[in-house]
């Protein structure tokens, strides 16, 4: 495995620390809690502007079609900053399923404008009281004539509201497919949810929604073979956020620990805290080689089968400890709202509950293991 960074991903990632600091300051970020629209539109713009909306999407679409080890850079970034953006769901996930199974009318009206920003698509997938996996899909979407009518409740859906389309899993009597839904079309209600993480999810109720066949995205039945291939691409790229993340939260708490002093000392002179994030330290390291390694992987053609799942598993793992021995560190006062630290803690068991979580991912890389 190389991982010695060119210069160009190395300037990928300073130029992405800047514009993050620039245009999402912790205070970009506390005004768009369970906000409805959940981005802001400057930040928006200059990952547009700076061709990062595109970054995985190939040239004749207007993209740069870059690696996924360089995405995992920037999105080391994304994490440092808490970024409130729809980036992963439009330009990682949505562009990824168009580009694998879209029509090329699909992929012509759609892939560009992702790319340029000018787009917002989204996955509807998860559904209440159900699972992770391909049963847990019951949004049924009856044949009507020449089209579709789409019956049923998608839970979790990021920036719906902001979206121009949903892409729907829904089951159809070839098994499972991909459908891109108007969010308002007649018959689709969205409603919002309020997360642990404060990030903008919506429940979509569809009541006999009407959708053309000419929405549904791949060959009949082939929906969910495309959604999990997608996801394990995406899957790496959350991992690197959650490293970039708990390398932040570690970072604000040893600076902390240097000032504030309890016994005429400073909290990082004594030796059970200083352990505490010596050991929180070598886990993120451990966890960022391993998301390199996944990324890398993938950007010379060989399976991410496990690499995928076990680098969300570790990183996301990793950075929910991290953040519980930093609050432990801050003491009280880390939970309230006035500090930054818990605006990490609770992004982290989001993040580890979101897509796929620790249980479903130990039986991916469960099978992959004694399935060989």
């Amino acid at each position: 495995m190389d991982l010695d960074f060119t210069e160009e991903q190395h300037l990928m990632r300073d130029m992405s620390r800047a514009m993050l600091a620039e245009h999402c300051p912790i205070e970009v970020v506390r005004q768009m809690e369970d906000d409805p629209k959940g981005y802001p539109d400057g930040l928006w713009k200059q990952i547009s502007e700076l061709g990062l909306a595109g970054m995985l999407i190939p040239e004749e679409y207007g993209g740069s079609r870059q690696s996924l080890l360089d995405a995992a850079l920037v999105y080391e970034e994304f994490g440092r900053a808490l970024a409130p953006t729809p980036h992963f769901v439009s330009c990682v996930l949505a562009a990824r399923i168009l580009l694998t199974a879209g029509s090329e009318e699909q992929k012509a009206e759609w892939v560009e404008r992702v790319g340029n920003g000018t787009a917002i698509l989204t996955p509807a997938w998860l559904e209440p009281d159900r699972s992770y996996g391909p049963a847990g899909i019951a949004l049924e979407a009856r044949a009507n004539g020449a089209d579709f009518a789409v019956t049923g409740t998608k839970r979790h859906v990021h920036f719906a509201r902001a979206a121009d389309r949903l892409i729907a899993l829904a089951r159809t009597p070839e098994g499972i497919d991909l459908f891109l839904v108007d969010p308002n079309a007649p018959g689709v209600t969205l409603t919002q949810q309020l997360s642990l993480g404060s990030d903008c999810q919506y429940r979509v109720d569809f009541q006999n929604v009407r959708v053309p066949a000419s929405a549904r995205i791949g060959a009949p039945g082939t929906g969910w073979d495309t959604w999990s291939a997608v996801l394990h691409e995406g899957i790496i790229l959350l991992a690197a956020q959650a490293i970039g993340g708990a390398d932040r939260a570690l970072e604000i708490t040893v600076e902390y620990a240097k000032t504030r002093k309890q016994f005429d000392k400073p909290l990082g002179a004594f030796q059970s805290l200083a352990h505490y994030m010596a050991d929180t330290s070598t886990r993120i390291d451990g966890g960022r080689t391993l998301v390199y390694e996944a990324a890398w992987n993938h950007s010379q053609g060989r399976s991410i089968a496990k690499l995928a799942p076990m680098a969300k598993l570790f990183a996301c793992e990793t950075y929910r400890e991290c953040t519980r021995i930093c609050e432990q560190i801050w003491g009280g006062v880390g939970f309230t709202v006035e500090y930054d630290i818990q605006l990490f803690f609770r992004r982290a068991k989001a993040l580890q509950l979101d897509w796929w979580d620790t249980r479903y991912l130990e039986e991916l890389v469960a099978a992959v293991v004694l399935d060989g």
